[in-house]
């Protein structure tokens, strides 16, 4: 399988702050931005993949690092930045433009991995990147340890799913 240039994995998406998108501080929800940067990243991963599915297995650091206001624009780049046997990071970054200024700034960051998926609903295999850019190049050397951090939080996890309970709050005690 020929890798492919990040580039060409590069989907952009660029969206209004409407007045219901907006919690009591008059800035976008997370949750929102969190749900437009799911979409992008998703998009870049079935496009990398060439399938019909992908799904998201893990959203991790996201970081919101600027207000997003009424009067901004949302610009979401999310492009593969790292791939595993069938797994993809999808890295995604949040540019704010105040419309009236035009002044630009970077207001979150996220790391996505997305798993693709057969026909059947099995994982199968996706072609490897290769950066060109020079942040291409750093989020793709970085990536192992992000791979690895990613396993030790599944490992942890698991153990943590295992000793949860089922029961109905009111019926445990």
């Amino acid at each position: 399988m020929e890798p492919r240039k990040m580039r060409e994995t590069r989907i952009v998406q660029t969206d209004q702050v409407l007045i219901n998108d907006l919690n009591n501080y008059h800035t976008l929800f997370g949750g929102v931005l969190m749900k437009k940067m799911d979409a992008c990243a998703t998009i870049a991963a079935r496009g990398h993949a060439r399938v019909t599915e992908c799904v998201t297995a893990s959203t991790d650091s996201v970081n919101f690092i600027e207000p997003i206001l009424q009067t901004d624009s949302v610009n979401i780049e999310s492009y593969v930045t790292y791939t595993g046997r069938s797994s993809m990071e999808i890295f995604c970054k949040v540019i704010a433009e105040d419309l009236n200024t035009a002044e630009r700034r970077i207001a979150a960051t996220a790391f996505l991995t997305f798993v693709a998926l057969n026909d059947d609903h099995k994982p199968i295999a996706v072609p490897g990147v290769v950066p060109e850019s020079d942040e291409e190049k750093y989020l793709y050397e970085t990536g192992r340890q992000r791979a690895r951090l990613r396993d030790i939080k599944r490992k942890h996890n698991k153990e943590l799913v295992s000793k949860l309970t089922l029961e109905k709050p009111w019926n445990c005690y």
